[in-house]
């Protein structure tokens, strides 16, 4: 609350990033590129669990003009749940997702607080999240959305985007080179 107000802003606890899109926009099927990222939430954190829900239901009654007058009983809201719709994806077991995004580059920091590089966050990585959530009526569709603000990463996890490290690729090259290197002409 600011000021009493119930605000549709919200700092998450920590999260699991996924499809991060957050150095470069991003377009799907032609639509126009946004910078945007997947919000993976335990369902144990339920801090930020409810602090989503209370600003989804702020974002629904600032929303009233955009729906017309008043709230419509069928409305698409951004927190889904990981177990229902994604049960096949080892990464949203336990846990609830949002889908963020912005037209303007988020800030991003690494674990120092100092801005980050592509390297150092990316999907699987986890962070605390500046989201904003807010009403959209577009096209006949109309819900609550989530605005991606900023990102601080909180640390390492497994790359998500099925991209592995060169050494993990290379492991047992590596390991046969240091195998086989001999070292007796070194200790004369």
């Amino acid at each position: 609350m600011a000021n009493g107000q119930v605000v549709t802003k919200v700092k998450t606890g920590e999260v699991r990033l996924s499809y991060a899109h957050i150095f470069e926009p991003h377009g799907i099927d032609g639509n126009e590129p946004k910078y945007s990222v997947s919000l993976i939430i335990p369902k144990s954190d339920t801090v930020t669990l409810n602090s989503i829900k209370r600003a989804i239901e702020e974002a629904k009654k600032q929303g009233v003009g955009k729906f017309g007058g008043k709230i419509p009983a069928v409305l698409k809201l951004p927190l889904r749940d990981g177990d229902e719709e994604r049960p096949e994806d080892e990464a949203y077991k336990n846990s609830y997702f949002i889908n963020a995004s912005a037209k303007t580059k988020p800030g991003v920091l690494n674990e120092l607080g100092q801005p980050a590089t592509p390297d150092e966050v990316y999907s699987g990585c986890y962070a605390r999240v500046s989201v904003n959530f807010y009403a959209f009526n577009s096209n006949g569709n109309k819900g609550i959305a989530c605005g991606l603000n900023n990102l601080m990463k909180t640390r390492d996890g497994d790359n998500l985007g099925g991209r592995i490290a060169a050494e993990d690729d290379f492991a047992d090259e590596i390991a046969g080179v240091a195998d086989s290197t001999d070292y007796s002409g070194m200790l004369d």
